[in-house]
């Protein structure tokens, strides 16, 4: 049986756990893993059947997300094919670790009323969140490459407009590539 473990921050365990569980419950529902809490350090212990660990590694990821700010409706997208969850340092990105610096930067990536985290989100396809020292994101292999580069341009002090004008490119290069490629049926001769 494969037992994987995480830990959350205290203030994240409430969220978790859900109104009368019902969120640790659904988790394990829909992932078929066993999610253990220990409320008091937020140490979470999941383990799945020795049938399915990809149940126990969704299970884990969806309480990472979680534990990175993210809501539980949005966290269980990750339930979807081929939808990951990436985190990412803002200390280790910048090399700042003063409380001004960290708070500012993640001004940036906000935005006011929140509407660049919004840009970054409504641009890459990702959901994206913005919690103590990191910024997680949630999207299929492209969204996560295309909104961890917009990311990281804010980090390193890139203007909004220009990440704004990268990010719609990369969009726009996505879907003539995606028009243009051949449909799987014809490559197949059928």
């Amino acid at each position: 049986m494969p037992v994987l473990y995480a830990r959350i921050p205290e203030d994240r365990v409430g969220a978790l756990i859900g109104p009368g569980g019902r969120t640790k419950r659904a988790i394990a529902e829909a992932t078929g893993a066993s999610v253990e809490l220990d409320a008091e350090d937020g140490e979470v212990t999941v383990s799945g059947p020795d049938t399915d660990p990809g149940g126990a590694l969704k299970a884990r990821d969806i309480v990472l997300a979680i534990g990175r700010g993210f809501s539980p409706e949005r966290a269980m997208r990750l339930l979807k094919e081929d939808t990951y969850l990436g985190i990412i340092d803002i200390k280790l990105t910048t090399g700042h670790r003063e409380k001004a610096a960290l708070r500012r930067i993640r001004a940036r990536v906000i935005g006011t009323s929140g509407r660049a985290r919004s840009r970054i989100e409504e641009l890459s396809g990702c959901s994206m969140s913005v919690y103590g020292s990191t910024v997680a994101l949630i999207g299929q292999e492209e969204q996560l490459e295309r909104a961890t580069r917009a990311v990281e341009l804010l980090l390193r002090g890139s203007e909004h407009a220009a990440v704004f004008h990268f990010l719609s490119r990369l969009r726009r290069d996505a879907a003539v590539d995606e028009a243009l490629a051949p449909d799987d049926a014809a490559a197949d001769g059928r």
